[in-house]
């Protein structure tokens, strides 16, 4: 324990506050450019009363929503391990479970949106009545349901074994959540949640694969479905490889230099945790013609006219494609 301390001790030693607050800047700076990227992408779903109703633009709204909120928590627990800023026990808790809900509820996310893909394909008769208003918006629910589990087990535990919730502590998992438990229950979590949610997705990629290939489909929808199934594929993977983020830090928290951890860090940060939050929606969103138009005119403050975009005239050969 004495190494560590002195370890900890050479680390607040060799602080750059210019490098520090760079690394800050640039980060907290390129959070907010995506924020308004994602901001007025919400804005867009807002504007078209079919956008709200249509179970596709309603998850992907619901991803939208996630991935910014997503993207505020990770930024604000990236300056408290930058800073190295230690905090009350029980508001690191409330930080920790609440990015861990939000976690879990963009990659369950994911499934529904490949799930719906797959309805519209493969089931194109029963379409408008699986995928309703109401039963989309349930199903969100279940999700939030289901990705609340895990923050529950862990305040539950916490709860009933750490009586001294007004210690001062730097936020992280790992010195948080020390107790084997934790782990344990961080495993069996990730991994029912990981394999399950890959399996709709290769179920639902193999499935559109499938019914492409037959004279009843209108191929060019199946394929651009295929690709959006694919896309969210690409996503799960970011999602898992989001989680060495934590891993890299703890590690390097421990055994190198602080100026060394920085950097790694803020490489870490926008490599894994603020681009695939922001480019992902980008990118699905642009390759809808019904919603991109649209949102470029609003993105350039109305530089681009809108009478150009037929938004109306998209979603009804959309429709007519998938039915």
């Amino acid at each position: 324990m004495s190494n560590f301390n002195d370890s900890k001790s050479n680390i607040t030693q060799t602080i750059s506050p210019v490098d520090r607050d760079l690394k800050t800047f640039l980060s907290v700076s390129s959070c907010v450019i995506f924020l308004y990227v994602n901001g007025v992408m919400i804005f867009t779903l807002r504007k078209k009363t079919i956008f709200q109703e249509a179970s596709r633009y309603i998850l992907f709204g619901h991803m939208l929503w996630v991935d910014t909120l997503n993207l505020v928590m990770s930024v604000l627990l990236f300056v408290l391990a930058v800073c190295r800023l230690f905090v009350m026990k029980i508001f690191c808790l409330i930080l920790l479970v609440a990015a861990t809900a939000l976690y879990q509820v963009s990659i369950l996310n994911l499934a529904l949106m490949s799930l719906e893909r797959y309805v519209a394909i493969c089931i194109p008769l029963r379409h408008a009545e699986i995928t309703t208003y109401g039963r989309t918006n349930m199903a969100i629910g279940v999700v939030w349901m289901l990705s609340w589990i895990k923050s529950l087990s862990q305040i539950i535990i916490f709860c009933s074994m750490d009586t001294n919730t007004a210690m001062h502590l730097f936020c992280s998992k790992t010195t948080l959540f020390r107790l084997q438990v934790y782990k344990q229950l961080d495993i069996g979590f990730t991994c029912v949640f990981f394999v399950s949610v890959c399996f709709v997705i290769i179920f639902s990629y193999a499935s559109i694969a499938a019914v492409a290939k037959t004279a009843s489909c209108d191929k060019m929808s199946a394929k651009k479905a295929n690709k959006t199934v694919l896309l969210h594929l690409i996503q799960l993977g970011l999602c898992a490889a989001s989680i060495l983020v934590g891993v890299i830090q703890e590690v390097i928290y421990v055994y190198t230099d602080y100026m060394t951890s920085l950097h790694v860090m803020y490489f870490c940060f926008v490599t894994f945790m603020i681009f695939p939050k922001c480019l992902s929606p980008l990118i699905y969103g642009l390759r809808d013609q019904a919603f991109s138009c649209l949102f470029k005119y609003y993105f350039t403050f109305g530089l681009k006219k809108q009478n150009s975009c037929n938004t109306e005239m998209h979603l009804g050969r959309e429709k007519i494609d998938t039915t």
